[in-house]
């Protein structure tokens, strides 16, 4: 099946055939965070499974990303084939990507069973809360395969044009969660009441399903990309272009999501209050990433179509393209969070006067701010991730949150900075969670320009695959 990249001679119609049915997907993804989040709110009292519904949003984050190396190699190989016609090559390139992801897996398996122990305690959560977190972990860990799948061979189709089966089986997928893990919480009908356990095992059975179907869809030959025995057998030339492209994107989302979690452990340590309020904070937050991951996935694979087949101004064109549009919709949903933030916090726990929501609400009229560069950052780094360029990102990456958000989230945030291999104690400006969200600000305007800056400079578009 041809790719919808050629179907136009311009570029607007193939952007919104890759990211409508994108942000379709993404937004059934986005409920079942938002459902669970209002079942918690509703239904289990305490800031603690607030403080640990928090924690997930970002394990529920990073099991995937753990994966990135393998997809993002596969979606710039694959994108570039597709672009060039090489229907084989790109299937056997998906081969390869699921056999590599495989055996990630396992070992990715191990290494999270063997360190969630020691994982919740580095996150620095009270006591309760702390519990809570490990338990659901433990849930999810055995389905790690089924993350790999999803993960990748969804990397793959999308890279080929495909991005109908992904909000096909995301559809299904959540429909299913939704109901197993509201079912499982509140003993609905003839499933046993399980509470907070019932939410991870509605999750856990989720992506065992939305595996299946990628498996399935990948067997079937889905847009050329079929899974075949002899094509299954290690290749090591072709796993090394891919994980040579995609260990750079891999390392960057790894050290996004390590930095974020140092983040998190610095706004744990001031209580559970806070770290209530910073997760229902970001699980809202969320809404505004559903257009930007929809746009990044368009300019991903149009960047690395295009330049499969050597139109280097419809690859800039396509990226420039996404970014009006998608940031023009994340700055609507800025909008929504800094005139509305008292009825969206209100929604998700007992009413506006529930302590978590209060703390909430200036938090998302800060972060309504940043939606401009927000999404500058998200859709050029995945123009970047779809031409190949993935060494620039990391090293903005580090820039980003090792220079700027950590140390002046610990600044803002604390009232008292112990620097690290001395005995030297700077006075903080103790500001609290929204200390730790203004040093959030600065990183994502400074990344925004930088990303910027390396993609205008267009070495992007030399960058051999």
């Amino acid at each position: 099946m041809s790719s919808p990249v050629f179907r136009s001679r311009g570029t607007l119609a193939p952007m919104l055939l890759l990211a409508l049915p994108v942000l379709a997907e993404q937004t059934l993804t986005m409920l079942v965070g938002y459902v669970d989040w209002w079942l918690t709110g509703h239904y289990l009292e305490g800031p603690s499974y607030k403080a640990a519904m928090g924690l997930m949003a970002y394990v529920l984050w990073l099991f995937p990303v753990m994966f990135t190396a393998v997809a993002s190699g596969a979606t710039a190989m694959v994108a570039r084939f597709s672009g060039a016609g090489r229907t084989a090559a790109a299937a056997v390139a998906t081969n390869q990507a699921i056999l590599a992801g495989a055996v990630l897996s396992l070992v990715v398996t191990l290494l999270s069973w063997a360190l969630a122990r020691p994982f919740v305690a580095a996150m620095r959560l009270e006591s309760e809360a702390a519990q809570l977190a490990l338990q659901y972990i433990l849930i999810m860990v055995p389905v790690l395969p089924a993350v790999m799948m999803e993960q990748v061979g969804l990397a793959c189709l999308r890279a080929a044009g495909d991005t109908v089966s992904g909000l096909a089986a995301k559809a299904v997928v959540n429909l299913l969660n939704v109901t197993i893990s509201f079912a499982l919480l509140t003993g609905w009908g003839p499933f046993p009441e399980m509470g907070w356990r019932g939410l991870a095992v509605g999750t856990a059975v989720s992506h065992c399903i939305g595996g299946s179907i990628m498996l399935v869809l990948l067997l079937a030959g889905r847009f050329g990309l079929k899974l075949r025995w002899r094509w299954m057998r290690p290749q090591l030339d072709i796993i090394r272009r891919m994980m040579r492209i995609g260990i750079p994107g891999g390392l960057e989302m790894l050290s996004v999501l390590a930095c974020h979690l140092v983040y998190v452990g610095i706004i744990n340590s001031m209580g559970t209050a806070a770290a209530a309020a910073h997760g229902l904070g970001v699980m809202i937050e969320s809404l505004a990433y559903l257009p930007g991951s929809a746009f990044q996935v368009a300019a991903t694979t149009l960047a690395g179509q295009y330049l499969g087949a050597r139109d280097r101004r419809r690859a800039a064109r396509s990226a420039w393209l996404c970014c009006l549009v998608g940031g023009g919709v994340m700055s609507l949903a800025g909008c929504a969070f800094f005139f509305l933030p008292g009825p969206l916090t209100a929604f998700f726990t007992r009413g506006p006067g529930d302590e978590t929501a209060r703390m909430t609400v200036p938090l998302l009229q800060l972060v309504a701010l940043t939606m401009p560069s927000l999404a500058l950052t998200m859709i050029l780094t995945g123009a970047l991730r779809g031409a190949g360029d993935t060494r620039w990102p990391l090293a903005f990456t580090f820039i980003g949150f090792l220079g700027v958000r950590i140390p002046l989230a610990c600044l803002l945030a604390w009232p008292e900075v112990p620097l690290p291999w001395s005995d030297v104690v700077i006075t903080g400006f103790d500001l609290g969670v929204w200390g730790a969200w203004c040093a959030m600000l600065i990183d994502v305007v400074l990344r925004s320009a930088l990303v910027a800056a390396r993609f205008l400079q267009g070495g992007w578009t030399r960058v051999k695959v």
